[in-house]
């Protein structure tokens, strides 16, 4: 099988498990008054279905491009 499936098939999977699994990210903030004062925030958010929705679609496309005969 040609290269353009496999990125096709990994990019389905990683479109599926945006849906449900939330990715973490941290911030941080503060400010300097003599002494360092900071906050550190963490986030778990999930991805937009809308992206999640282009993942898929583009990697089932892909799929299908990879797949057809040259």
């Amino acid at each position: 099988m040609k290269a353009p499936f496999w990125i096709g098939i990994a990019v389905l999977v990683t479109g599926i498990v945006s849906l449900v699994v939330p990715f973490p990210h941290n911030q941080r903030g503060g400010f300097n008054a003599g002494v360092p004062v900071g906050v550190e925030t963490r986030h778990e958010d999930k991805v937009s279905p809308f992206v999640s929705a282009v993942m898929i679609l583009g990697g089932a496309g892909t799929m299908v491009a990879g797949k057809k005969k040259s």
